[in-house]
């Protein structure tokens, strides 16, 4: 089935309850969905429980829902930086939780849920705090420790085209989590800058099959 085409960011993310799981994109700045990221502030949502690759920065995107203390807590694997100021602010006054988890786990986490996976054995982080209250093995005589999916209510992420079955083409490295977060969440919503006829991407280039996505919206300039 084809995806539902928003006609502004406000109404693809219009859905989005308090008390949700929230996948958001990005890596830094590089493919973060900003305009949706803004709508989601707008929109009044709260009590969220946010997973992406930090914790926010400066005073724009998923910084401004953790300064307005919409967001109960994040999963993320950079949750310090020189401009997490408002991240740092909520947790050093207990108002906002963080489960720290290694870049490498969290990626396989949020791919193991989309993959229909329930579990898997890594390294990283055996022997260390991320490792206590997980079950751990030694396999071939090395440590192991258990790491379950991260699954979410929405997915809110860019890429840079789409076509009207959902099909998504990125852009360079903004890719980043993006394919693994459509898969891993009940529901996708997608920013994009351009929107073509079915028919009209390469089939090579398609990362994100349209079974994955929801709901599309054009966001002028965005790449």
């Amino acid at each position: 089935m084809a995806p539902r085409i928003a006609t502004s960011a406000a109404e693809a993310v219009s859905g989005i309850h308090d008390g949700s799981t929230v996948l958001i994109g990005g890596f830094g700045n590089a493919g973060q969905p900003m305009e949706l990221i803004d709508a989601l502030m707008d929109c009044g949502a709260t009590d969220l429980t946010v997973v992406n690759n930090n914790a926010g920065q400066a005073d724009a995107g998923l910084a401004l829902l953790i300064k307005e203390r919409r967001v109960k807590k994040v999963i993320c694997s950079f949750p310090r930086q020189s401009d997490s100021w408002h991240f740092d602010e909520a947790y050093r006054a207990g108002e906002i939780e963080l489960e720290l988890v290694p870049q490498g786990n969290l990626a396989e986490r949020i791919r193991a849920a989309g993959a229909g996976i329930g579990g898997f054995f890594t390294p990283t982080g055996y022997g260390t705090m991320l490792a206590e209250g997980k079950e751990t093995r030694v396999i071939d005589g090395k440590g192991y420790v258990l790491e379950t999916p991260i699954s979410a209510d929405f997915a809110i992420i860019k890429a840079q085209r789409a076509d009207t079955l959902g099909n998504l083409v990125y852009r360079k490295t903004a890719r980043n989590f993006g394919p693994i977060m459509a898969t891993a969440a009940k529901k996708s919503i997608v920013q994009v800058s351009e929107i073509v006829a079915a028919g009209e991407l390469d089939p090579e280039n398609v990362i994100t099959p349209g079974i994955f996505v929801d709901t599309l919206v054009t966001i002028g300039g965005t790449k």
